[in-house]
């Protein structure tokens, strides 16, 4: 199904209980504006059937319960709830404003690079031809966007990385990654939030806690659309900060 004025978009369904709406085909800032531009949209709507909504690189998907749709849209009963869901996503998209950009956050995010908590900055370095200090300036210095949350809770999936250090994924991915360890998969950076397995080429470790599960507002420190500068930091100050967490 396609949008039916300037903004181009298509929906699909996603099982029997989700709409995606599908703003682009790559990941780039235009596309990410655009998901941003929907999310603040939905967020302004009062949808009773609207279970949960979730942004990642180029769509928006919708998560629906059919159940209280029937019961709020009485004289559709004998229309599909994929149907009527699209109808209204096409009649709130028809007043979507683009050219509106919020003020993003910035966040700083410290980081101890090397040694026991960047165990594959040396491979990263040798795979450029650079040393361990030039990576570590060049992943600093990167004009960084968290695109989207995903894989575990809270994780960042962060463009903008110089692609001077864009490494491919290790052959033999970990079992446990710490939490905190900042990565490199591509020409992305991220942050695990979580200990988890994962592939990513791990450069440094930051202290700060990137979910907190007993926070009910926000347990996730990092929101797509936030800004994000990386800062050198030694393990004292490291240790310093992780007791204060």
């Amino acid at each position: 199904m396609n949008g039916g004025h300037s903004l181009k978009y298509t929906l699909r369904p996603l099982g029997d209980h989700a709409v995606v709406i599908q703003l682009g085909s790559s990941i780039q800032q235009e596309t990410h504006d655009l998901v941003k531009a929907v999310t603040n949209l939905i967020e302004t709507q009062s949808f009773d059937w609207l279970v949960e909504y979730i942004p990642a690189f180029t769509t928006v998907t919708l998560y629906y319960d059919p159940i209280k749709l029937t019961d709020s849209h009485k004289p559709f009963q004998n229309t599909l709830p994929y149907t009527v869901v699209c109808s209204e996503i096409e009649n709130m998209l028809s007043n979507l404003k683009t050219g509106e950009k919020g003020e993003a956050r910035i966040i700083d995010i410290p980081v101890c690079y090397g040694g026991e908590f960047g165990p594959d900055l040396e491979e990263v370095a040798n795979h450029h031809q650079l040393s361990t200090e030039e990576v570590i300036t060049k992943h600093m210095n990167g004009d960084y966007l968290v695109y989207m949350i995903g894989f575990a809770p809270g994780f960042p999936y962060i463009g903008g990385m110089s692609p001077e250090i864009a490494t491919p994924r290790r052959k033999s991915p970990r079992l446990k990654i710490p939490a905190g360890s900042v990565g490199i998969a591509g020409e992305q950076t991220g942050v695990y939030p979580i200990e988890t397995p994962g592939g990513w080429q791990l450069i440094g470790r930051t202290p700060l806690k990137l979910f907190k599960p007993d926070n009910n507002d926000s347990p996730s420190l990092l929101k797509a659309g936030d800004r994000i500068r990386f800062t050198p930091i030694s393990l004292e100050e490291y240790r310093a900060l992780e007791e204060e967490q």
